[in-house]
């Protein structure tokens, strides 16, 4: 009894090798860990418009496209409201700036992206090449969006996110980014070759808020913003009448409103150089945190460059 149930034990252990020996010879590496590729269209949702514009271009009619932050809104300010929350837990992958530009948002792509991808779209742009103003608390410029060559690299990761969920979709991804790269390589060359054309002293660009820091060292701008990096931050008199002197001083004609900040800031800085007998326009309304409306030139985001660039050449040229 005692050898047969020696022998019985043998075969089970026999049988058992020779089934995982034939399981192991048809399996792949990581094959346990591939995802599958979604099936059918491919739901994206974004922070900003300029990430909806990128995602867009890059998926084709392979992706649908809510963004949470439409035409003048801040998203420096901007609370996710529950309609919001709904629509990144319906959402396949998420994409939003970072570095602390929807900084009221942190928390949510924190605990989304346990459940799903939750991408910064800054993640490859080299840290030697971000801004860090001394006056935003050790935190880089999250308006990179203003260098055409940096969102260049926001494109190549929306590319590769897009590409981790629909893998079987590489192929049209990465055409798709071809092409809107080859439009960008012209809209940067556009850009330079437009505000060259202002005169170098007059190359002086005044806003309500420090955004255009990147537009400034990309297409050679000096650039001074009444508030700080981010419009959670406070101005005060004295820093109106210390942009006020320098208008004077300088004998700058013209400063510029932004479509997401209140204009009021910009205007208490007209009023008080007129007071001191200096004539000072509103060049006009440049796109800075958030595109325009859909269907309009500004409602995308080669539109909104050129726009802003157009605005600014017609203003100090």
């Amino acid at each position: 009894m005692f050898k047969k149930i020696i022998v019985f034990q043998a075969v089970l252990l026999l049988t058992l090798a020779l089934v995982l020996a034939g399981c192991g010879a048809n399996a792949q590496p990581g094959a346990g860990n591939t995802k599958k590729s979604i099936e059918g269209t491919v739901k994206v949702t974004t922070t900003t418009g300029m990430i909806s514009d990128i995602v867009k271009n890059v998926g084709g009619e392979h992706v649908e496209v809510q963004g949470l932050m439409g035409p003048g809104v801040d998203p420096h300010l901007y609370k996710a409201s529950q309609g919001d929350i709904a629509k990144l837990k319906k959402a396949d992958i998420i994409f939003y700036n970072g570095l602390n530009l929807e900084g009221k948002m942190a928390d949510i792509f924190v605990r989304m992206s346990r459940e799903k991808p939750a991408i910064a779209v800054t993640e490859y742009i080299p840290e030697s090449q971000l801004r860090e103003p001394p006056d935003f608390a050790g935190h880089y410029d999250p308006h990179v969006w203003f260098d055409v060559k940096l969102w260049m690299k926001a494109v190549e990761r929306v590319r590769d996110g897009l590409i981790e969920v629909a893998p079987d979709r590489k192929a049209d991804f990465e055409k798709n980014t071809q092409q809107y790269l080859k439009q960008l390589e012209e809209l940067d060359a556009y850009a330079k070759q437009q505000l060259a054309q202002i005169p170098k002293k007059q190359r002086v660009l005044v806003t309500a808020h420090d955004a255009f820091g990147y537009f400034g060292t990309a297409y050679d701008l000096e650039v001074t913003g009444l508030q700080g990096i981010s419009t959670d931050s406070e101005y005060g008199l004295q820093d109106v009448q210390n942009l006020v002197d320098m208008l004077v001083q300088r004998k700058i004609k013209a400063v510029f409103i932004e479509s997401s900040v209140p204009k009021r800031a910009i205007e208490a800085v007209v009023e008080g150089a007129k007071a001191k007998n200096h004539i000072v326009t509103v060049g006009g309304e440049l796109f800075s945190d958030a595109m325009g409306d859909p269907g309009t030139q500004g409602g995308t985001y080669i539109g909104m460059v050129k726009h802003n660039v157009d605005t600014i050449v017609a203003a100090l040229k």
